[in-house]
């Protein structure tokens, strides 16, 4: 029998966008689009063209590859064309292959917060949408505040469902605007709109103030709801949206949706949903939740007695999925079994095969752990566990030692009188026994060490040339001054690859000499092998 296709979408860069502390630079947007990429999301909701330079600047070109570009804004406003409407242009000339418009489907908002009619908002979303087909993008209608509305006013709820299908809508979306709405109701509600929706055209989008929204959105797809919105580990205003990183792996592993369902991830897409999880949260600068369901590093962690015994023996005793289905791992703390399977993986993701019974994997497995126990974590660092792995492995020449370094920073004021702060790094490296000592002023200490670093590094100073720091991220680990700091550094090159290093210490500014040592020695590892 033939599976019902479910497509994800994903608004962590609109609807993420809107968590309190959190505000998302444009390189912050092209990482995450990446990411999403990669896990094989089928649209990628990037932000509201117009509404702020960030999201205009991100959409003046396409930023994924395999997923649907999607940009988010309102229908036309009441009493002015499609191209009078500044709004809706930003939409339509914008980079993206798809629009999602948001039109408001309770019927008192449409009359006190718009102050328009009710048929004038119907208007609205048939010549927005038409306008966006128009231009051969896919459109899509967010039904803002769909179950109040539904409840109040159920006909003109549905009214307006009906009048975004009719206008050609590829997607209408049911939205939970404040997360109030139960299971039970949801999967009602949704069966209903069967009616003037066929399913394979009707979406959810659950809130979680109630701490459901995993829930609601898995009650749509059982009522026949066939798109499910959410966003990398659940962010969003308030409570959050329903969490991606729950919603897939349930329904590709989970029977009772796995027999009848289908998204477009591979099972070795599957696979990343740990690293993607985790990854995401460093660039957050946030630690990850360790009992996050799923990919949590407690979700598959027992402790001595009897249940590392069941486990022993069966692991399905405690554990509902493989925990490397999603590429976690598990940990029974009293025989220390978890890491080698996983640590095998990581390498061949980095193009290092290597034999499990080979012993220098147990030297690395055990040089990982006692790092980790430090305070590195290599989940969002895959180029310093490339280097640490390589390292083991004899596959890193001596390029340079940095024989010391010393930055300073002076406060003072010019000869304006104005009141300025002065960075200087001296550096001085040793490059096949010749010492070179370079000098450079920065904005910051860390700065002027990078550009120091990288100002002579003699016979490879060519292959360093188009190499560039993009991201600087700091995270005490266990409070106070004098405490151990974690930096990561996310670089790139001219051929547009990323990479981020990580660096531990109790000093800072010895925590990014790390991290950038490491950036530059992966840089000259990389060209070593495009000369080879």
């Amino acid at each position: 029998m033939s599976k019902d296709r479910i497509y994800l979408f994903d608004t962590t860069l609109r609807d993420g966008a809107q968590t309190m502390g959190i505000e998302f630079s444009v390189e912050d947007k092209i990482r995450i689009a990446k990411l999403l990429d990669e896990l094989g999301v089928d649209y990628v909701e990037g932000g509201y063209p117009g509404a702020n330079p960030v999201d205009t600047e991100f959409f003046e070109k396409k930023r994924t590859k395999a997923s649907i570009f999607t940009a988010f804004g309102m229908t036309k406003r009441a009493g002015r064309s499609i191209a009078n409407d500044p709004g809706v242009q930003a939409l339509l000339n914008s980079a993206a292959e798809a629009v999602c418009y948001v039109a408001k489907a309770w019927d008192e908002q449409v009359r006190t917060a718009l102050g328009i009619s009710l048929e004038e908002n119907l208007e609205a979303v048939t010549e927005s949408i038409a306008a966006a087909e128009a231009r051969g993008k896919q459109a899509l209608l967010d039904a803002e505040h769909f179950f109040h509305g539904y409840k109040a006013n159920r006909d003109y709820a549905l009214k307006l469902v009906g009048t975004a299908v009719d206008a050609g809508a590829r997607w209408v979306v049911l939205c939970d605007t404040n997360g109030g709405t139960m299971p039970d109701e949801v999967a009602e509600i949704v069966a209903d709109v069967m009616s003037v929706c066929p399913g394979d055209r009707l979406g959810i989008h659950a809130h979680n103030d109630t701490g459901q929204a995993v829930a609601n959105t898995l009650a749509a797809v059982k009522a026949g709801a066939r798109q499910v919105q959410g966003t990398l580990n659940g962010i969003g205003e308030r409570c959050g949206n329903a969490d991606l990183i729950t919603v897939i792996p349930t329904l590709m592993l989970k029977k009772q949706f796995a027999d009848r369902f289908e998204t477009g991830l591979s099972r070795e897409q599957l696979g990343k949903l740990t690293h993607i999880s985790r990854t995401f949260d460093d660039l957050l600068n946030r630690a990850p939740n360790r009992h996050a369901p799923y990919v949590g590093r407690s979700a598959f962690a027992t402790k001595a007695g009897i249940h590392a015994s069941a486990l022993a023996k069966d692991y399905a005793s405690y554990e509902h999925v493989l925990p490397e289905s999603v590429g976690n791992e598990r940990s029974v703390m009293v025989s220390q079994q978890a890491g080698k399977s996983n640590l095998i993986s990581a390498l061949a993701r980095n193009g290092i095969e290597i034999d499990k019974n080979d012993k220098r994997l147990d030297r690395l497995l055990r040089e990982v752990k006692e790092r980790e126990a430090r305070g590195y974590s290599y989940d969002s660092a895959n180029a310093s566990f490339y280097m640490l792995a390589a390292r083991q492995f004899g596959m890193v020449p001596d390029y340079f030692s940095v024989d010391s370094y010393r930055t300073a920073v002076e406060r003072r004021h010019n000869a304006r009188g104005e009141l300025i702060t002065v960075s200087e790094a001296v550096v001085k490296i040793r490059v096949d026994e010749m010492q070179l000592m370079s000098v450079a002023e920065g904005n910051g200490p860390v700065n002027a060490l990078d550009l120091a670093m990288r100002k002579d590094l003699g016979k490879y100073s060519q292959r360093i040339d188009d190499l560039e720091l993009v991201d600087f991220k700091v995270r005490i680990l266990n409070g106070g001054t004098g405490a151990i700091t974690r930096v990561l550094v996310e670089s790139r090159d001219g051929s547009g690859e990323r990479w981020n290093t990580i660096g531990v210490s109790s000093n800072i500014i010895d925590a990014s000499f790390e991290a950038l040592y490491e950036s530059i020695n992966y840089k000259l590892l990389k060209t070593e092998a495009v000369r080879m």
